[in-house]
């Protein structure tokens, strides 16, 4: 068995015996209510790639050895009463935890640790109240200073501009798999790492490049998810600093995904011969895709340190790996929202610029509206809508009253098979599968989140066990685990 997932069931108690399973690739347990300590063997999964034991229980250390070296391996957060780990994970240290099990000993335990949790809190509280007072005066100084690097590790640290360039054959079009306003994307291989990658290099000369060039950084520096494109270079906390710059040359480097974007796929008649999809995506594989977004939208409205709103979800923005896993990508328009600095949130948004994609941005943004989280939601219906339809919010069929979701709402559910992308009914679904029955809860989710109030729109929480509900309900007998 190479993966084991096991997400979202509602399971207790503790994790059964794993260690039998060595050659195992990943495991999911998140969002469950298991308790107890983490089992230390399996730091000694050498195989392991993703272990997401995330909104659980869990509680005391987390190993550091072997394959908790990782943080982009392991995912834990959403357990309160962790600690410990490598410094990536950002739990807290384990002092507190260790000086309460010393305390059952004796009373005198209890005074020494009631003293030096008191002592300690005080000191830790003076200590980082000096330490953010002296990095805000140093960031207000040096906000255009390179900084010292974060945790992304230095795999392409001593890549020069002069690399890059011969990587893509000179940036020449042969190499280009994709193009917006604010740059192009290129296909590389790396010789000094035998790797082929994605550069992403930001045209300097358009307005709010350098913007978008901060922001994507400053939102993908500490954060890791399964379902997120990773970011190969080295970042610091104020700008992504590479060696691969020439006067206002600025690239990131991603790891590349060699089934392209969510969009070739759905609307491969508009894509080039040479790079067209060789078949249809089924129902069970956009399902898969739609949760796959889903799940890497609520960890970024919900479980990160910080909230972060992605701003343009789209078709293109979806990437896909060998075996049709989604990543989510271009975090360009992404900001963090700071939930109890208003004022700073403010200011960050002060001159934000472009707010997402026609046809896929939130009504309230063409008001004028605040970016938000409810902004992704809205964006994420729509993605729904246009993965089972077929038809691209920006259709020549949709005008100023007629929207691709009123399209859809007219039609359930007497006519959900007219709305319906012809190929997902003709592709993969076994004889007497209740198709309508399935898409009509699948567009009815998508809908929910494309409410016109931004209240009203369904949390991602919510989408993901819904489709995850449908998905369990229609296809019981092919589950993921076995892609």
């Amino acid at each position: 068995m190479e993966q084991l997932y096991l997400q979202v069931n509602s399971f207790d108690g503790t994790i059964p015996d794993l260690s039998g399973l060595v050659g195992v690739k990943e495991v999911d347990f998140s969002n469950n209510n298991l308790s107890g300590s983490i089992p230390r063997y399996l730091a000694n999964f050498n195989s392991l790639e993703h272990l997401n034991l995330s909104n659980n229980n869990f509680e005391g250390k987390v190993p550091t050895e072997g394959k908790f070296k990782n943080a982009t391996v392991v995912s834990v957060f959403g357990n309160k009463n962790l600690c410990g780990g490598v410094l990536e994970l950002k739990l807290s240290p384990c002092l507190y935890q260790e000086l309460e099990k010393r305390a059952k000993h004796s009373s005198l335990s209890k005074k020494v640790v009631i003293g030096v949790c008191i002592g300690g809190s005080i000191f830790v509280t003076l200590f980082i109240a000096s330490v953010s007072l002296c990095w805000l005066k140093k960031r207000k100084k040096n906000k255009t200073n390179a900084a010292t690097q974060s945790t992304f590790g230095t795999f392409h640290e001593q890549i020069s501009y002069g690399d890059l360039r011969s990587a893509t054959d000179g940036f020449s079009s042969s190499s280009l798999i994709g193009s917006g306003s604010f740059g192009a994307v290129f296909k590389a291989l790396l010789p000094a790492q035998n790797k082929v990658v994605a550069v992403k290099v930001l045209n300097m000369q358009q307005r709010g490049a350098m913007k978008s060039f901060m922001a994507e950084c400053e939102s993908l520096k500490d954060v890791r998810h399964r379902n997120l494109v990773k970011l190969l270079t080295a970042c610091s906390k104020l700008r992504c600093f590479l060696v691969v710059q020439g006067n206002q040359f600025r690239a990131l480097i991603y790891e590349f995904m060699p089934n392209g974007s969510l969009d070739m796929w759905l609307h491969s008649e508009e894509v080039e011969e040479i790079h067209r999809p060789s078949r249809t995506l089924t129902l069970l594989e956009r399902l898969h895709i739609a949760i796959d977004v889903a799940y890497v939208l609520d960890y970024l409205h919900v479980h990160c340190h910080e909230a972060i709103a992605h701003c343009d979800l789209k078709p293109r923005n979806v990437l896909l790996d060998n075996d049709l896993t989604a990543h989510v990508s271009d975090f360009g328009l992404a900001r963090i929202l700071l939930k109890f600095d208003q004022e700073y949130f403010l200011n960050q948004l002060s001159s934000a610029g472009v707010r997402g994609t026609i046809g896929y941005a939130a009504p309230e943004y063409g008001l004028g509206g605040q970016i938000s989280t409810h902004g992704d939601v809205y964006s994420f219906g729509i993605l729904v809508l246009e993965m089972f339809s077929g038809k691209r919010p920006t259709n020549e069929v949709f005008g100023e009253n007629f929207t691709l979701c009123s399209y859809v709402k007219s039609a359930l559910p007497e006519r959900v098979l007219e709305v319906a992308d012809e190929f997902i009914l003709h592709s993969g679904l076994r004889i007497g599968f209740p198709a309508a029955k399935c898409l009509t809860l699948v567009f009815e989710v998508g809908l929910r989140c494309c409410e016109e109030s931004p209240v009203s729109r369904l949390a991602m929480s919510e989408a993901v066990k819904e489709l995850i509900s449908i998905r369990e309900s229609f296809f019981r007998s092919r589950r993921r685990a076995a892609r």
